[in-house]
Parts: structure tokens; sequence; C-alpha cells
């Protein structure tokens, strides 16, 4: 009788936790260190801010960096302010990211990446009844559309790279994009569902060695006239 308890313990108590201790371990994230020298880090919101911060990092850690922004002019002021800071020329696209054909075409001429991330976005700080429907279409537009357009216009060339080392889709969230903020409906639902894309992606690529992370920054600078978060 007690050998049979014991069994029934086994098979209904103790074989699951221990296949739940095995599969913690199995899929348990681990930090991934991904290199950046005489590799592709490929910035989109590059021409300022955040994302020019990073551009100036990557050229200084011997990347080969592309930036990219609506504004030309901007671009430039970035790559001649990295240029100047670092000795590194990078590659500047004039691109919205709200058109998936005109990001295309700047991924393409920029060449496959190892390392994308996503900078972009935009704000309007007015509460819901207050907005405009066209505010809340630009803002999910930018921040959500525009970063699938990039993702999906970088992938293809991602997977079929040639190097063995891991590569990796940053997506640049916000602290409104993991509470809900006053104001911030449109953009809080717009970072949201940066999360959702993050997780739902990296199962995608995982195979292919292609590391997603969220990123989840406090403020910024910003412009007062359009609260238009720097970089897009």
């Amino acid at each position: 009788m007690a050998d049979a308890y014991f069994f029934l313990f086994f098979l209904f108590f103790l074989l699951p936790l221990l296949l739940l201790v095995v599969l913690y371990f199995l899929v348990k994230p681990r930090p991934v260190k991904i290199p950046l020298k005489n590799r592709h880090v490929f910035i989109t919101g590059g021409s300022s801010g955040i994302g020019l911060a990073l551009a100036h990092r990557a050229a200084a850690e011997g990347a080969r960096v592309s930036i990219l922004a609506r504004s030309l002019g901007k671009l430039e002021e970035a790559r001649n302010a990295i240029r100047l800071a670092t000795g590194i020329e990078v590659a500047v696209f004039a691109a919205d990211v709200r058109d998936f054909e005109a990001v295309k075409r700047a991924v393409d001429e920029a060449g496959p990446i190892d390392l994308l991330l996503l900078n972009h976005g935009v704000f309007v700080a007015l509460e819901l009844e207050k907005m405009e429907l066209s505010e809340i279409k630009f803002t999910m537009d930018v921040n959500l559309m525009g970063t699938l357009n990039l993702i999906k216009a970088a992938l293809p060339a991602m997977k079929n790279r040639k190097d063995p080392l891991p590569a990796s889709i940053a997506l640049v969230s916000s602290q409104a994009g993991q509470a809900g903020i006053y104001g911030y409906v449109a953009y809080s639902a717009s970072k949201f569902g940066l999360r959702g894309l993050a997780e739902a992606l990296q199962q995608e690529v995982i195979a292919d060695n292609i590391h997603v992370s969220l990123i989840f920054p406090p403020d910024t600078d910003y412009s007062p006239r359009m609260s238009k978060k720097v970089g897009y």
C-alpha cells in the first residue's frame, strides 16, 4: 500500500514538479552578448536623441553604422557630428517609417543588418477626448506599424546572413509601455503593443540566432510644439 501511495505521489506531484524545473532552465532567458565590431548596426530615429547617442557608441566600438530618419538635413548633421567625434563615416537614409516601400529601399541599399535598433517614436500628450483621430492614427502608425515595417523589410536578409554570430532586434519602448499614464492613451497603447510584438517575434526568430530585446527608457528631450519624441 505504501508503495502505491509513493507511486501516486511521484506521478502526480514530484514528476510534474521536476518537469517544471527542467522547463524553467530550458526556457529561462539568458544574457547574450551581441558583438558590434565590424558588424552592421542599423538605427532608426538616428538623427538625434537616443538614436544619435547609440550611433556614436556603435561607431566608436567599430561597427558599420547606418541611421534612418525623415529629415535629410538632420541626418547630415548627425553624420558630421559622428565623423568629428569618432572619425567614422556612417551611412544615412531619409525615409518615413510609415512608408513600407521607402523603408524597404533604404534597408536594401544599406545591406544585410546584424543589429536592428528601432528607436523612432512620436507622442502627442493630450487626453483622448481632445485628440484628433489623425493624431491618434499618426502615433499608432509611426510607433507600431513603423516598427513592423522595418522588421518585415530587414528580416529576410537577417535570417539569411552568413555570419554565425548572434544578431539582434532591439525595440525602444517607454516607461509608458509598462504603465498607463494620464494623457498618453495613444502613446501608451502603441508602446504596450511593442511588448506583444517583441514576445511573439522572439519565438519566430530564435531558431535563426536572432535575439529580440525590449528597452524601456525614461523621459527624453522632445519638441513642445508637437510633443514629438526626438529622433523621428
